[in-house]
């Protein structure tokens, strides 16, 4: 297949690239700069513009960009730049795909469990409502700007995408919630200061990368549309995210920082930080996926390896 990729330098997409042309796809990266070569492409979300030869004899788009959410404070410019990134991007593709005169049969896009809010200890799935708050209205928007694609016909598939472990980043490359504490997640844990969040008690739901990008390649051709959860089956506690990471790194974690702190260290993130969400992968189950890491000890210990 020939497929087009935005957001491909990003972790996912630097991984899904690479699989892709190894299972032997053509892969046209859509990039923001000039092109260096043939295989990439140029576009430009902020007005809405995309080189539609590129796209022309396309059989898949994967539309994966976005401003970073941990990238940084909440402000209200920063807030309106995440949700920016989503919605005009996502706008700008399935715009220019629906107006192509031969359409390409799927658009996979980005989205995010951030659509349910916090579900406390309520196990949600892809037939569940949308939240409340600044980002389930982001997702929403987000979602609903693929609809020019699926107007015109193209399957759509939206990547509900949860927490991403592995090796190259995602959670456990995330800044650490501390003050002062210049670190990864990660580092923190293997320097024996990791602890539990808040009262530990939130569930996280998570996905490996290797999952992640083994889910995006089974969407691209499985018979499946609209939001697609992409998180593991079987999502855990913090308290037990904590100690699953703290053994693979044969260190303590013995800190607590109070929920308090970390919505005053990082703003209106720290909501985010401490949210609760129990996501189930129903659709990609009921698909025939199977996943390859479906517990958080191997995840893990497959990313610190």
């Amino acid at each position: 297949m020939r497929i087009a990729v935005t957001g491909a330098s990003g972790l996912i997409g630097t991984r899904l690239v690479a699989a892709l042309r190894g299972d032997g796809h053509q892969v046209v990266r859509l990039v923001r700069h000039a092109p260096t070569s043939p295989e990439e492409a140029q576009w430009d979300p902020a007005t809405g513009t995309v080189d539609a030869g590129a796209l022309t004899g396309t059989d898949a788009v994967v539309h994966l960009s976005g401003a970073n959410v941990g990238g940084q404070r909440w402000t209200p410019a920063y807030k309106d730049e995440i949700l920016r990134s989503r919605v005009d991007s996502t706008r700008t593709i399935a715009t220019a795909l629906a107006g192509l005169a031969e359409k390409p049969a799927v658009l996979v896009s980005a989205s995010a469990i951030g659509w349910y809010g916090d579900t406390a200890d309520r196990a949600v799935d892809e037939s569940t409502a949308a939240g409340r708050g600044y980002f389930p209205d982001v997702v929403r928007q987000w979602e609903e700007a693929t609809a020019p694609a699926a107007d015109a016909g193209i399957r759509v598939v939206r990547l509900r995408t949860g927490l991403v472990i592995g090796r190259e980043g995602g959670l456990l490359g995330m800044p650490a919630p501390l003050p002062a504490v210049h670190v990864s997640l990660l580092q923190l844990f293997r320097l024996g200061l990791g602890g539990v969040l808040g009262n530990g008690r939130q569930w996280m739901s998570w996905i490996s990368l290797d999952d992640e990008i083994a889910a995006i390649r089974f969407l691209l051709e499985a018979n499946v549309s609209g939001p697609v959860n992409l998180t593991a089956p079987q999502p855990v506690t913090n308290k037990e995210f904590t100690h699953a990471l703290a053994h693979a790194v044969h260190r303590p974690a013995l800190a607590r920082v109070p929920a308090s702190a970390i919505k005053l260290l990082a703003g209106e993130f720290g909501d985010e930080i401490v949210i609760s969400q129990r996501v189930l992968p129903r659709a990609l189950q009921e698909a025939g996926f199977a996943f390859t890491h479906p517990t958080i000890d191997r995840a893990i210990a497959v990313a610190v390896s």
